[in-house]
C-alpha cells in the first residue's frame, strides 16, 4: 500500500434524531425571565426582549449559540445540561444574539 492509497482524513457525522429543548434565563443561576425553545431563533430579542442570556438548561438536544443576530459572530456549542452563568459555556459576556438546534455534530 502506497502513500496516495492511505485515508488521509476520516469524517464521521452521527446525527441528532431526537427532540430539542432548551431554556434560557435572563440571570445567573436560573433566575429571572425564563423562556423555553424547541426551534431555531434567528433574533433573541425579537423572542426574549432581552439581549443577553445570563444562564441556560439544556434538556433535549444540542445547540449553537451565536453572539449576533442570524447565526453570525462568536459561537458557543451547548451539550445537555445546566450552566449556572455565561462563563459555564465559555463566553466573556452574556450577549446572545441568536441560537440554533445542532443536527450533524
Amino acid at each position: 500500500m502506497g502513500y496516495n492509497d492511505s485515508i488521509r482524513s476520516c469524517r464521521i457525522s452521527p446525527q441528532h434524531q431526537g427532540s430539542f429543548r432548551i431554556r434560557i434565563y435572563e440571570k445567573e443561576d436560573f433566575r429571572g425571565q425564563m423562556m423555553e425553545f424547541s426551534e431555531d431563533c434567528p433574533y433573541v430579542y425579537e423572542r426574549f426582549r432581552y439581549n443577553d442570556i445570563y444562564s441556560c438548561q439544556v434538556h433535549d438536544g444540542y445547540w449553537m449559540f451565536y453572539e449576533e443576530p442570524n447565526y453570525k459572530g462568536r459561537q458557543y456549542y451547548l451539550r445537555p445540561g445546566e450552566f449556572r452563568r455565561y462563563s459555564d459555556w465559555g463566553a466573556t459576556t452574556p450577549r446572545i444574539g441568536s441560537f440554533r438546534r445542532v443536527h450533524d455534530f
